[in-house]
């Protein structure tokens, strides 16, 4: 009789244990997967930091001054959805416009006849051979940041012969412009 209550007490304990262990294993966390590297947890994509919507701004604002336009604005705080979204969307269509200058075939075949986009001999600079005077009056700024325009990228260098464009047509350029047939 001794036996069988050790027994049965030895039962009923393991049995709690092996019942007590489960239970600690179901009220446990779940262990997550780690997420692989480049990747964003969904917590990390619904946190917004001011740092990207701060560089969407910046990237928009850099192409609108290189185009002429004038600075977009936004009175939510940086680190919101609303601020990031904006700045997103504004961001995606400056690039786009960007990409597009309204006479680019014509660009593109006076930096045919010119030189390189790189080009920096003196005194004549990028691939639609601008001089210190043209840059100074059509892109200070970009002057100022980025240095001559042999430092500039393509787009750049057509939105400044653009700006200049507007109020002189091609004859900063004109024997290039004439073979392209531009007048």
């Amino acid at each position: 009789m001794d036996d069988r209550r050790m027994l049965l007490t030895l039962a009923l304990a393991v049995l709690m244990l092996v019942a007590t262990s489960s239970g600690l294993s179901a009220a446990a966390p779940k262990h997550r997967a780690t997420p692989k590297p480049g990747t964003l947890s969904a917590r990390e994509a619904m946190r917004v930091t001011a740092r990207l919507t701060r560089r969407l701004r910046e990237v928009t604002w850099r192409w609108q001054a290189v185009m002429g336009r004038h600075r977009s604005r936004l009175g939510a705080p940086l680190d919101t959805r609303r601020a990031l979204r904006f700045w997103r969307q504004k961001a995606r269509s400056v690039r786009r416009l960007a990409a597009h200058p309204p006479h680019r075939t014509g660009w593109l075949c006076i930096h045919r006849y010119e030189g390189s986009w790189r080009d920096s001999g003196d005194p004549y600079w990028g691939g639609l051979q601008m001089d210190r005077g043209f840059m100074r009056t059509y892109a200070p700024r970009l002057l100022l940041r980025r240095g001559l325009a042999n430092h500039w990228t393509p787009l750049e260098q057509m939105w400044v012969a653009e700006h200049a464009h507007r109020g002189r047509g091609y004859t900063p350029w004109p024997n290039t412009a004439r073979f392209c047939g531009l007048g």
